[in-house]
């Protein structure tokens, strides 16, 4: 856990977008959400692409737009962007990147895609069923092997340089799962403090 209470993120930005995180993540953080990613890109002429989300795993709308009513003005402060661009805030979706090492926890069970940086087992890109998460590491069963190789593969958590979630009819149906759950501790909350304001 860092400073903040909030757990770190294993894989980060560089260039342009890790300027954009270090500047926009304490404003994100104190309003109680986590960055998964910052994007710059040249779609619709130039893009920036804010994806967080609570420690629930909920992102409504509502949430997206009181982030991107509290990022903008600390970018207009710091000008981190030297040309025009649309700004952009998101949750991270069902086939979500995948940055800390709760995501690999939380999403046991599923497709993941993945590249290192260094070799791990001979290679740099990897698919497959995540089977376990310890706090180091992640067990893989890989979904195509060579003659020579393992289907489980132990992949330390520092080696990861990108890594998402791969859409399959299970994934859909357990992020529904757990979203509804999410929503229904989220209004049992709401109602809790309802009732003590009562």
């Amino acid at each position: 856990m860092s400073e903040t209470g909030l757990e770190p993120r294993l894989i980060t930005e560089t260039g342009i977008d890790a300027r954009v995180a270090s500047i926009i993540e304490p404003t994100i953080n104190e309003m109680g959400y986590q960055l998964v990613r910052v994007k710059l890109s040249g779609q619709n002429g130039l893009t920036l692409q804010i994806m967080a989300e609570r420690p629930d795993g909920i992102m409504t709308v509502s949430d997206c737009e009181k982030l991107s009513m509290a990022i903008s003005p600390v970018l207009d402060v710091e000008d981190p962007i030297d040309k025009a661009y649309h700004l952009e805030v998101s949750s991270p979706g069902i086939d979500r990147p995948m940055v800390r090492k709760s995501d690999f926890a939380k999403w046991t069970g599923h497709v993941v895609k993945f590249e290192t940086s260094v070799m791990v087992e001979g290679r740099k890109r990897f698919r497959g069923t995540i089977r376990s998460v310890s706090e180091d590491a992640f067990v893989l069963d890989r979904e195509a092997v060579g003659k020579d190789e393992e289907p489980l593969v132990t992949i330390p958590f520092n080696t990861l340089s990108d890594a998402r979630l791969i859409l399959t009819d299970e994934l859909i149906r357990d992020a529904l799962k757990a979203d509804k759950a999410a929503r229904a501790a989220a209004n049992e909350n709401f109602e809790d403090e309802d009732d003590a304001d009562a």
